[in-house]
Order: C-alpha cells, then sequence, then structure tokens
C-alpha cells in the first residue's frame, strides 16, 4: 500500500460519532419548533407549501448551472502544451467543430548533437516551434556526440530546407533528411525481428535484410575463392571492420560481406545490428524453404517448381551435359568446357534465388537465377535442349520477376545476346515498361518493377505461350560477377 493511500484513510473516532447526532437531533428540534410555530398560526400551511417551491426551485437551477458549466468549452489556450511535447489539435480535427485536419507528412531525420544536458530539448524546443510532432526517437551515442535518428510528422507545407535550418539553428549538424511512408511506423525491435525470423527461413534473405536494416547501401559479397579455386584475398574478421561509410563482415559462407554507404556514416549501433544478422545466418547454416509447385505443359507432362540449392549441384553438372555447345554458349557468353564452374556460384543462396524445373522423374531440366548484383538485380534462365520452346523458360522468368517484387527490387535486367529473340519475347511477356542496350552484340534488357505484383503473378504453364526458351548469359564477360 502506497504512501498517498495511507493518507487518504480517515481516522474514525467516538466522539466524532457524538457531535454529528447532537447535530442531527438540535436539527430535528429546530425544524419542530419553527413547524408548530409557523402551522398555529393563520396562514401557516400556505407559508409551508410556498416554502416548498421555492426550495424546489433553487435546486433545479443549480443542477442547470452546474451540467452547463461543467460541459462547456475549455479557455482559449488551455491546448497548449509546453515546448518539446505535442501540440493539442495539430493533426486531428476538434471533436464536434468538423474541422478538417492539416495535412502532413512523414520524414525521416538523423543528426548530431552534443553530448550534453539540454541539447535534446533545445532540439524538439525548434521542432514544437513548427508543429512537428515527434514519432520515434533513437539515440546513438558516439564520442564527439550523439547522433539522433527521428521519426517526424510535420505540416505538410514545411519545406525540407528550412526544417534543415532550424534544426541546425538548434545545434544540429551533419544533418540527414528524407521522405518516410507508413512502414518506417515500426519502432526498430520490431523491425529488427521481422528480419531476423526472414534470415532464419531463408539464407538468401540475408543481403535483402541488410539492406532493409540500413536503408539505401550497396552490399557486395566478395567469396574466398575464385571459380578456378585461388584465393582472392577477400577476408574479414570475426568482429568486422567499421570505418565511416563502409562496413565488412566475415561472410558465413566464406569470403567477406562490404555494404557502403557513402551519403551516411555507419553509427556503432547500425554496426552491431548487422553483425548480429550475420552471426544468427552463420549459426544456422545453408538453408532453403522447401516449396513445389506441379505444373501441367501443353502437351500433358507435368513439372515440378521448386527452390534449388547446393544439394543440386550434381543434378545441374548433368543438365549442363545434355545441353548442346549453342545453349550453353548463349547462357554463358564463354568457353563451354567452364560451364561447371558457375554453378556452385550460382546455385548458394548468398548470391540470390534460384529456381530449378524437375520432371516427373525427377531429372533437372531448367534453372532459374535471381541475382543480388549491389544495388541490381540480374535474371539468368538455362533451359535443356529438349525442353525449350513448351514455356518453361517464360513460367521461370515470372516466377523470378515475382520474387524480385517481393524483395523490393526497383527494376531486374537480363544480359542475352542480340540474335536471342526468345529472350526479348520473354520479357516483353511480362508487361512491364522495359529498356534495351545494345553494344557489340550484346543486349542487356532491363524491366522496371513499377507494376503491381499481380502483373507478373505466375501464371500456369498450360496457359505460357509456346516459344523459345528465356536463354542468356549471366555477364557479357561470360562470367559470373563477383557479389
Amino acid at each position: 500500500m502506497t504512501e498517498v493511500t495511507k493518507r487518504a484513510r480517515r481516522t474514525h473516532h467516538w466522539r466524532r460519532d457524538l457531535v454529528e447526532l447532537a447535530a442531527l437531533f438540535t436539527a430535528v428540534a429546530v425544524a419542530d419548533a419553527v413547524a408548530n410555530m409557523i402551522v398555529h398560526g393563520p396562514d401557516g400551511r400556505y407559508l409551508l407549501v410556498i416554502s416548498a417551491v421555492v426550495l424546489t426551485a433553487t435546486a433545479g437551477f443549480h443542477t442547470w448551472w452546474a451540467r452547463r458549466h461543467s460541459h462547456a468549452p475549455p479557455p482559449a489556450g488551455a491546448g497548449t502544451s509546453t515546448a518539446g511535447t505535442r501540440t493539442a489539435g495539430t493533426n486531428a480535427s476538434t471533436p464536434g467543430t468538423g474541422t478538417p485536419a492539416p495535412e502532413t507528412a512523414l520524414w525521416r531525420m538523423r543528426t548530431t548533437v552534443k553530448d550534453a544536458p539540454g541539447s535534446l530539448a533545445l532540439l524538439c524546443t525548434a521542432l514544437a516551434r513548427h508543429q512537428v510532432d515527434i514519432l520515434t526517437l533513437q539515440t546513438h551515442p558516439l564520442a564527439e556526440g550523439t547522433v539522433d535518428e527521428l521519426l517526424l510528422r510535420a505540416p505538410a507545407t514545411l519545406q525540407a530546407a528550412q526544417l534543415t535550418r532550424e534544426v541546425a539553428a538548434a545545434g544540429g549538424t551533419d544533418t540527414w533528411l528524407e521522405r518516410a511512408d507508413a512502414h518506417d511506423l515500426v519502432d526498430a525491435p520490431t523491425r529488427v525481428l521481422g528480419l531476423a525470423t526472414r534470415t532464419a527461413l531463408d539464407a538468401a534473405e540475408l543481403p535483402l535484410a541488410l539492406r532493409q536494416l540500413l536503408g539505401r547501401c550497396t552490399i557486395h559479397s566478395l567469396p574466398a575463392t575464385t571459380l578456378t579455386g585461388r584465393p582472392t584475398g577477400e577476408t574479414a574478421p570475426v568482429e568486422g571492420v567499421l570505418d565511416g561509410t563502409v562496413m565488412k563482415l566475415r561472410d558465413p559462407s566464406g569470403g567477406a560481406i562490404t555494404i557502403e554507404r557513402h551519403y551516411l556514416p555507419f553509427t556503432p549501433t547500425e554496426f552491431a545490428r548487422a553483425r548480429a544478422l550475420v552471426e544468427l545466418d552463420a549459426r544456422l547454416g545453408p538453408r532453403i524453404p522447401r516449396s513445389e509447385d506441379v505444373l501441367t505443359l501443353p502437351e500433358g507432362n507435368e513439372i515440378t517448381v521448386r527452390r534449388a540449392g547446393l544439394d543440386d549441384l550434381a543434378a545441374a553438372r548433368a543438365m549442363h551435359d545434355r545441353c548442346g555447345d549453342r545453349t550453353l554458349s548463349l547462357r554463358y557468353h564463354g568457353p563451354v568446357g567452364d560451364a561447371d564452374r558457375y554453378l556452385s556460384h550460382l546455385l548458394s543462396p548468398r548470391f540470390g534465388r534460384t529456381l530449378a524445373v524437375q520432371t516427373a522423374s525427377g531429372r533437372l531440366v531448367a534453372l532459374g537465377h535471381l541475382l543480388w548484383d549491389g544495388d541490381e538485380t540480374e535474371v539468368a534462365l538455362l533451359v535443356e535442349d529438349a525442353w525449350q520452346r513448351r514455356g518453361i523458360g517464360s513460367e521461370l522468368l515470372r516466377r523470378l520477376v515475382a520474387l524480385a517484387v517481393e524483395a523490393g527490387c526497383e527494376s531486374v535486367y537480363a544480359v542475352t545476346q542480340s540474335s536471342n529473340t526468345g529472350m526479348v519475347a520473354a520479357m516483353r511477356g511480362l508487361g512491364l515498361p522495359l529498356d534495351y542496350q545494345i553494344e557489340e552484340g550484346t543486349l542487356v534488357v532491363t524491366a522496371r518493377l513499377a507494376a503491381s505484383t499481380a502483373t507478373v503473378r505466375p501464371r500456369p504453364a498450360q496457359q505460357a505461350p509456346a516459344q523459345a526458351p528465356a536463354r542468356q548469359p549471366q555477364t557479357p564477360a561470360g562470367r559470373p560477377q563477383q557479389r
């Protein structure tokens, strides 16, 4: 029991009870004397009736007056709050007035303030003067100050330049500001837990999770060895390295993961979160979600589309042996004998996602790759000779683009030869805006993923047009890029 509750209790005593009883008896005696005196008078009855009416009218008036003033609106200025706190009525209409709420915009802001008492209060006061509401606030302590990361709701009429000037006047330095959306309203712990869950379910999600965690950045996964088995010299210490706008972490599959963000330095808190995601991926080991879709081709054959990984390396090499030289040269743009060396890189979930097509007997007949290439995303397809021109390439391409949309990619590109009309037709079949770049017989087709997910939703194989498979090389140089 708290001290306030103890003090709120009143101590009852027998002397107080006696005083109350004496007052009650005295009041009854006085009322009886007055009543006897009035009743025995000539107009006693009329006086009692008039007194009752007057008392009733007085009680009614008092009740009406109390109710009216208890529901009266507050006086002017009662809704004004102190500096640094939310102002009443800024983002909502007043109940019963019908006044629409002012239009607002969300901003993400990061600024550095002195690590001194009152520095944050000055910043909040400057924002409050312009009716800016602070929705979330994270602090990143540094040796030379404190980095404050804020999610703001500001009037739509407030310009970014004016907001930056006000923050600078309040002592903020190295201020960075960009527009935000409703997804940024999720608090940081919830967002990190969601990214950790995605990483735990699929190893291919690690680069995407890092990008969503750190914002706009470039991620390169550099292997420890080349395709020929030679060391690349790309390593990182177990604890990682943080150097301003670049952080380097040890890749669980070997090599290093380099993350660059030139417009804004990384903080130790961001470095610790990224390292925790990488450590989680390392502890869980290789993993690929198992899901299969059974489709029927126009001629009646059934095929299964599923995720593929390093466990399918032997089956992929066997498919290479059944492919002709022209098919492999169109796909890899290099010596046909080097094709097998690329498979371990392409099938690794660290560098992207791979879809495999297998027949009812379990034979692998097609592969489709969605490869993370820094800020860009590449699609690459290979269909065995005997299974070409059945719509398998188009079906794989649509599914890969749907995965890219799900991953939040802005575009995907395919590198092929200008004579590969099947790949061009498959890209045009997506129904997305396309950009073409041709140089010395090499064609790069880029699809901008501005359309909805429904536009690139995989469709049943029997509805796919019977056309040449989408066969294309991964790079004009004929070997996978080192991501």
